[in-house]
């Protein structure tokens, strides 16, 4: 019994229709009678009013019937009317027509779409069906054409909504995976680019594509991943992130192990790194594997900049990471344990401050926090015209009521306002709400031993960090293990001319480019005499 037939069951004292109805359905291969078939195909789709049925005759007598399948909605009704309808209708090979060849006849005369395929099971014709092909069934005949006729309404290419650039490429990935293949096959003009399809997802039959550059990828890598795509089994792929979930190598963890983009120029980048990207149809973000720490902190404008001012920017995005995870356990460590850090004049202010508060430093910045986090959310989730004024709103006043309330110190506000602030200055979503969880934990040590307390929580971090693997990879390479050739590309960005090798623990072909790469001045046209004396043009 095929798969698609299993799981249904019929209630109590409810019989078949028909033993042969039974029998038919039953059965794993396409039956010869069309009115069979047709039945099937209706059962199978409970009689839905989308799935579209065609019914036409052919042959010189018109005595063989024919039936187009196709869902609505989700197929290219111009192709249909055009490489399909018409061809089959007005073709001088139609009267031709007999019950051994109809089929052969049809895909090699007829039908003028691009990819015509045939088969015989009952699996592959509803795989097709649902996925927007258009089936083609001859009375008589075991098998059944697919006509590739995929289409319907898809979201235009517009700009990037979560990765915004000054200067760079503004296209942005679509929905549809056709479309987001294209995008980076329009940029790596190369046959070396490979791509290779499965669909995962019992009920789904989610299309997923991995793409690598063949001779610069690790073959070590692309084969794990190909292994960890295969091993899924689960009934429905709605997004991408289902996919990272269950392809990661660490679930016990806050930081991300795999990489995400809606940017073209961002896969193609990596892609040339030796990484491999996994588009998913029905999502714009494309993951990228393997992710290292120090990639979430880089952004696509880093490489179109000069390289002193991307170096400037990215050590800015470090200390924004920094504040935003330790900012808050500071302020709590400096005010509870470690007073005499502090200048005076600036402790005596802080302490006049805190006098009316009747909370300790910890519930102050606890409260201030998980405030903050719930306007943050509710800023995401409201609708988009009121959404930032609210959220906006509610932080000034909720924060001058505060401190207007005694609740909480004017400078825990500025603290918890600065933490927020520098969190957005995370290139990556996925990190900067890694460091939103993380930040409690450092908050819990400095309350309990301070600046000790926070120190201890950094070790950890750093250990835990070390330990991390995506795909086999060392999660800090290039720090640990160290690799000082590759470390022209983390805090700093060097010249490009500089930049000769790839990331060795990723890629199988680490040349990138090739030497005296380096800045040239124009060459003179003074030529030199050689009593020392400068000559001109003009052979003297």
């Amino acid at each position: 019994m095929p798969s698609f037939f299993k799981g249904r069951k019929l209630k109590k004292n409810q019989q078949p229709e028909s033993e042969n109805q039974a029998s038919d359905t039953s059965e794993e291969f396409i039956q010869n009678a069309l009115s069979v078939n047709l039945d099937i195909i209706r059962q199978k789709t409970g009689n839905s009013s989308d799935v579209v049925v065609r019914r036409l005759k052919m042959g010189k007598n018109a005595d063989i019937e024919t039936a187009i399948i196709y869902v609505e909605g989700i197929v290219d009704n111009q192709s249909i009317q055009e490489f399909l309808l018409q061809s089959m209708m007005k073709d001088d090979h139609k009267e031709e027509l007999n019950e051994n060849d109809a089929l052969s006849l049809i895909s090699d005369d007829m039908m003028t779409v691009g990819n015509v395929s045939s088969f015989n099971k009952w699996v592959d014709l509803f795989s097709s069906l649902m996925a927007g092909d258009t089936i083609v069934l001859v009375d008589g005949t075991p098998k059944a054409l697919s006509a590739c006729t995929k289409g319907g309404e898809t979201r235009s290419i517009s700009e990037s909504t979560t990765q915004m650039v000054v200067r760079g490429p503004k296209g942005a990935f679509t929905e549809s995976i056709g479309t987001n293949t294209a995008l980076v096959r329009r940029i790596i003009k190369t046959p070396d680019l490979w791509l290779e399809s499965m669909k995962i997802g019992r009920v789904t039959k989610t299309d997923v594509t991995f793409m690598y550059i063949h001779g610069i990828a690790n073959e070590e890598v692309v084969e794990e991943i190909r292994h960890r795509l295969k091993k899924i089994d689960i009934d429905s792929i709605l997004e991408s992130g289902y996919i990272e979930q269950l392809i990661e190598d660490q679930t016990m963890t806050p930081f991300p192990t795999i990489f995400n983009t809606e940017r073209p120029d961002v896969v193609a980048g990596n892609l040339f790194e030796g990484r491999v990207a996994i588009f998913v149809d029905g999502t714009p973000f494309v993951l990228i594997a393997p992710a290292l720490f120090i990639q979430f902190f880089q952004s696509a404008e880093d490489y179109y900049a000069r390289f002193d001012i991307a170096t400037s920017i990215r050590l800015l995005r470090i200390l924004m990471f920094t504040i935003s995870l330790i900012a808050p356990a500071t302020f709590v460590a400096v005010t509870t344990f470690h007073q005499e850090m502090v200048p005076t004049t600036l402790i005596v202010a802080i302490a006049a401050q805190r006098e009316s508060v009747p909370f300790p430093a910890f519930v102050e910045a606890l409260l201030m926090e998980i405030t903050f986090e719930i306007l943050r959310e509710a800023g995401i989730r409201m609708p988009k015209a009121i959404g930032s004024a609210v959220s906006i709103v509610g932080a000034l006043v909720i924060g001058q009521a505060a401190v207007q309330a005694s609740i909480v110190s004017p400078a825990m506000v500025i603290i918890v306002s600065m933490t927020a602030i520098a969190s957005f200055a995370t290139p990556s979503f996925d990190m900067a709400i890694s460091a939103r969880l993380i930040r409690f934990l450092f908050m819990i040590g400095a309350a309990t031993f301070g600046f000790y307390g926070i120190i201890l929580f950094f070790l950890m971090m750093v250990v835990h960090l070390c330990s991390l693997r995506s795909f086999g990879v060392p999660y800090m390479a290039p720090f640990a293990p160290f690799i000082p050739v590759n470390n022209k590309d983390t805090f700093v960005r060097l010249p490009w001319w500089t930049l000769r090798q790839r990331p060795r623990l990723i890629s199988a072909n680490t040349v990138r480019e090739g030497t005296k790469q380096g800045p040239k001045t124009p060459a003179s046209r003074t030529m030199v005499n050689s009593d020392g004396k400068g000559g001109g043009n003009n052979g003297s």
